[in-house]
């Protein structure tokens, strides 16, 4: 070894108080899609919780029923139906779901929300400009106010939903998936023509 070698090898056993080597013991664990600990409910919760506290946003419905109303969401129902389960009306579904960022494709598929976005104008004018109703306008308007505000989290909410329910979902279709092809390699080339 030559000085300089040898002077950081000495600052090396100082600093790891004389230990000749720093290795950590590895373990092996087997892959999985869900690496969180804590249950899909409680995961579904810590993320209302945070929108709760970030937003201040303001629903009739308890955390267990928002909680509902993004499964239902992901299970691709309708507000009509989540509100017929929760025994509420759809427009109470359609306020939950802006405020928990989850915006449909449909919600706004007759417009382009660009063009409203930021107008000044009233209800009533919007709605003679865009041959609309004006219920349909305050629609418009909230779905454009939720993705600002999903924009402004970085859709940070929206991916925490995402990874919550459509990765169970998916983890869910590929255990299905994985156990049909093995039953399908098990059973191929078996009779099964039996006569009984």
């Amino acid at each position: 070894m030559n000085d300089k070698t040898e002077e950081l090898r000495d600052i090396f056993t100082d600093v790891t108080d004389g230990e000749e080597t720093v290795t950590e013991s590895q373990e092996n664990t087997r892959g999985s899609l869900a690496t969180d600990e804590r249950s899909e409910e409680e995961r579904l919760e810590n993320v209302i919780s945070q929108m709760r506290e970030r937003y201040a946003f303001d629903t009739p419905l308890s955390t267990d029923e928002l909680i509902q109303v993004a499964r239902g969401f992901y299970d691709e129902e309708s507000d009509a139906e989540i509100a017929d389960d929760l025994g509420v009306d759809p427009e109470t579904v359609f306020e939950a779901r802006m405020s928990l960022h989850l915006v449909g494709e449909d919600d706004a598929s007759e417009i382009d929300l660009a063009v409203i976005r930021g107008r000044d104008e009233d209800d009533a004018t919007l709605a003679a400009e865009f041959d609309v109703s004006e219920e349909q306008i305050r629609r418009y308007r909230r779905v454009a106010e939720a993705e600002d505000e999903s924009r402004t989290a970085n859709d940070r909410y929206r991916d925490e939903f995402d990874s919550i329910l459509a990765d169970a979902e998916l983890s869910e279709r590929m255990t299905t998936d994985v156990r049909e092809d093995g039953l399908e390699d098990a059973t191929e080339g078996m009779e099964t023509n039996v006569d009984f």
